[in-house]
C-alpha cells in the first residue's frame, strides 16, 4: 500500500503540472462512449501513456486519454477509456484512476458503460441508471492492506449509487424526454460474452443487465466516500430464448447512437448539481 500511495501522488503531481487542477466531477466513459469528451470546453488533454503509473487502454473504442475542462459550468476530469480485468489488469490497476481523481479533488463520480440487457422490458439503445449491482468478477479491488486515510477497512455498501444523484438524473431525463430505466447491474470477467445458461443464471440472480466493468471503480469510489452516478447503455439484448449473435462492431455502433442521450443526462445533472448537498 505505501507503494500504491506513492504512485498515486506521483500521478497527481504530474497532472497538476499539466494544468489539471481541482476538478469537481470525475467521469469514466465506457465502450463506444468517448464522444462526450467533445462537449468539454477549455480542454487540457493528456494521454494515459504520459501519466506516471497509469495503465493503458487496449480495447477498441477506448481512446486512452484524460480530458480536463468545463462541462455544465463545472470543472470536470473525464477518462476516455477505462481498464478491464480481462485485459490482464489487477483490481488496484483498474481502479488507480479513481484514487488519482479523488486526490485531484473530485467530489462526485459519473460512470458509464455498455452492457447487455436481461430485462425483457428493455431494448437495445436505451439507458439504465444503476441502483445496485452484483459483483461476479471474481475479485475485489480492496483486497490487500488498507490505507485508512483513503477509507475504512470495511466500507459500507448499502448505497453504492447516490440516491440524490439518481433522482436528479431522472429529473433531467424527464426534462429531455429521455426514457431512463433503473435496475441492477451484474459484472462478469469476460472477455467472452455469456452462454444462454449463464444469461438465465444472471437473470435469476436479480440482474437487469450484464457487463464487464464499473463495479471495481464504484467500490473504490465508495471506499473514498465519493458519491456515484452510473448509467448503462444497453447495446444488445441477452434473452436466452431469443439469443442472437452479437459483434463488437454492433455493440460500439449502438452505444454511439445512444450517446447523445447519455451526454444530455450527465451534462444536465452536472449543471444542476449542488456539491454542497451531496
Amino acid at each position: 500500500m505505501p507503494e500504491q500511495i506513492e504512485k498515486v501522488s506521483e500521478s497527481v503531481e504530474f497532472l497538476k503540472k499539466q494544468g489539471v487542477n481541482l476538478p469537481k466531477v470525475g467521469i469514466i466513459l465506457g465502450t463506444g462512449l468517448a464522444q462526450l469528451g467533445g462537449d468539454i470546453e477549455d480542454q487540457t488533454t493528456v494521454s494515459y501513456e504520459e501519466i506516471p503509473h497509469f495503465p493503458v487502454s487496449t480495447v477498441e473504442s477506448h481512446t486512452g486519454q484524460l480530458i480536463f475542462g468545463k462541462l455544465g459550468g463545472k470543472d470536470v476530469v473525464a477518462m476516455q477509456g477505462r481498464f478491464h480485468f480481462y485485459e490482464g489488469y489487477s483490481g488496484q490497476e483498474i481502479t488507480f484512476c479513481v484514487r488519482v481523481m479523488k486526490e485531484l479533488g473530485i467530489q462526485a463520480l459519473f460512470v458509464s458503460n455498455a452492457c447487455g440487457g436481461l430485462n425483457p422490458n428493455y431494448s437495445a439503445g436505451c439507458l439504465m441508471r444503476l441502483e445496485d449491482h452484483i459483483n461476479m468478477l471474481g475479485f475485489n479491488p480492496l483486497v490487500g492492506s488498507n490505507n485508512e486515510e483513503w477509507g475504512p477497512r470495511f466500507p459500507d455498501m448499502s448505497e453504492p449509487y447516490s440516491k440524490k444523484l439518481g433522482a436528479l438524473a431522472h429529473k433531467v431525463a424527464l426534462q429531455n424526454q429521455i426514457d431512463l430505466k433503473q435496475g441492477v447491474y451484474l459484472a462478469v470477467s469476460g472477455p467472452n460474452l455469456e452462454t444462454r445458461a449463464e444469461y438465465r443464471m444472471t437473470k435469476m440472480m436479480g440482474a437487469d443487465v450484464v457487463g464487464m466493468s464499473t463495479i471495481p471503480e464504484v467500490i473504490v469510489a465508495r471506499h473514498m466516500s465519493i458519491p456515484v452516478l452510473a448509467i448503462s447503455v444497453i447495446t444488445d439484448m441477452c434473452l436466452p430464448d431469443n439469443l442472437k449473435e452479437a459483434t463488437v462492431e454492433e455493440i460500439i455502433a449502438t452505444a454511439s447512437k445512444a450517446e447523445p442521450s447519455l451526454t444530455a443526462v450527465f451534462k444536465g445533472v452536472i449543471q444542476e448539481l449542488d456539491l454542497e448537498t451531496l
